[in-house]
């Protein structure tokens, strides 16, 4: 019906002052080729780092079976067991380079040394090599999002740093929603106003969508609702913050109560969450990487049900008394295993955001798998056990890739300790970036 009628991957939809990347569709494949020849989806990776640590034995699988395969995961990962075949979980993985809040933060996709003074991660980020292989076939060649810091060390720049453009130079950092959204998005604001972004590529969608399959239409739908929704979401917060500053009674209303939360601090997130799903979904970019928080981050968690004081004082957890230089003066705690518990609860809520975004990558369909198997997604800390700040036996997991080669499903690593770095030569190498060496590594992982 269609004849072989072929578009680019990197076609976009147009309107005036925006444009709109495409989903891959059955239209992109060659119709003259076999099956085995088509185009297939590209590999992306996201790289979603927490700081803090978790608690020794809050991590690793309840069950595994004789082969390695995981059965089943302790009660504080349990968001992920409907992924549990997607899941490569590393045991003794650990930074033989860096540890600890400064360090670590800084240097856990570089691999390098960290040198305070000249404020040197030792060099380039892995996620910012993989960039510049991709960088002339995506419009973005990366997005480094975050969410906004809350505590003393919000402004420290090596706390809030993962990616490094080299050793000196940190990449800048999106943590509003909207701005990520519009350099995806809009090409600029003349004559924008509020219009919608699918409203201004509305007339080239009706168009491409007369030429291609009913499946296709349905793909390109699917695709530009969700592109709608995010901007709903966005225009409502927005339109909140409007009232708030307008109606002075509502404002205070609405100011956070002391000492303070992030208002919808869970929306915030899943916002974001979004973005990256988006981003890949569109092939805006096929390199991302999330600051879940800034590398010591001093956020309250009182909005989880029996939790009480910040996420670092949380991670202190053999201190109880509330009086220690990592406390707010104000909050204590009864015993260890309270305040151990409330800790594991602020490691479930965000392995809670962690799954909302596996859920929508596996939901979406590309050709040869879902959005899912052509994404490898990490996600974990710089630090092992919050409390001993330790580098060793770190928190890390691999969500996705079977398109990449990955045989998920697994625990990873026995009383050998590997080096993180072996973990980033392998994702190089699987994105078809042609690498002998990263940091002191030169032997990839076995992840088939």
């Amino acid at each position: 019906m269609f004849g072989n009628w072929h578009v680019s991957r990197r076609t976009m939809l147009r309107g005036t002052g925006a444009a709109v990347s495409l989903p891959m569709l059955e239209v992109m494949t060659r119709p003259s080729l076999s099956a085995a020849d088509h185009t297939s989806p590209p590999t992306r990776v996201a790289y979603l780092y927490i700081p803090n640590g978790v608690a020794e034995g809050a991590w690793q699988p309840e069950e595994i079976d004789d082969q390695g395969q995981l059965v089943r995961l302790n009660q504080w990962m349990s968001p992920l067991n409907p992924f549990r075949a997607d899941l490569t979980i590393f045991r003794n993985m650990w930074t033989p380079r860096g540890n600890g809040h400064i360090a670590g933060t800084a240097t856990w996709l570089t691999g390098g040394g960290f040198d305070e003074e000249r404020l040197d991660a030792g060099g380039a980020s892995v996620d910012q090599i993989a960039s510049r292989h991709f960088r002339d076939q995506t419009l973005l060649p990366s997005l480094e999002l975050s969410t906004r810091g809350e505590g003393i060390f919000s402004s420290s720049l090596p706390r809030n740093t993962v990616s490094w453009v080299d050793s000196v130079t940190p990449a800048p950092r999106d943590t509003e929603p909207r701005s990520v959204f519009d350099r995806m998005f809009r090409v600029s604001n003349a004559g924008l106003g509020n219009r919608s972004v699918i409203d201004l590529v509305l007339q080239d969608a009706k168009r491409l969508k007369q030429r291609v399959s009913v499946q296709d239409r349905k793909k390109i739908d699917e695709y530009l609702d969700s592109v709608r929704a995010i901007e709903r979401r966005i225009e409502f917060a927005e339109r909140q913050q409007t009232r708030a500053h307008q109606t002075p009674g509502l404002q205070q209303a609405l100011r956070r109560p002391e000492p303070g939360i992030p208002e919808h601090h869970g929306d915030y997130m899943r916002t974001m969450m979004d973005m990256i799903v988006l981003a890949f979904w569109a092939d805006a970019t096929r390199v991302c990487t999330f600051m879940m928080d800034h590398g010591q981050s001093n956020r309250y968690f009182n909005f989880i049900d029996g939790v009480t004081g910040t996420w670092h004082a949380l991670s202190h957890w053999k201190d109880v008394s509330g009086k220690t230089e990592d406390d707010d003066g104000v909050t204590s705690w009864s015993s260890r295993e309270q305040k151990r518990q409330m800790y594991n609860r602020v490691t479930t809520w965000h392995t809670e955001q962690v799954a909302y975004l596996l859920k929508k990558l596996q939901d979406i369909e590309e050709p040869n798998g879902r959005l899912l198997d052509h994404s490898l997604i990490v996600y974990g800390s710089s630090l092992s056990d919050g409390h001993e700040h330790e580098e060793k036996n770190l928190p890390l997991l691999l969500a996705g890739g079977s398109a990449a080669a990955v045989s998920p499903g697994r625990l990873i690593g026995g009383r050998r300790e590997t080096s993180i770095s072996d973990l980033h030569l392998t994702i190089l190498r699987r994105l078809g970036v042609p690498r002998k060496k990263f940091a002191e590594s030169s032997s990839a992982l076995d992840l088939s």
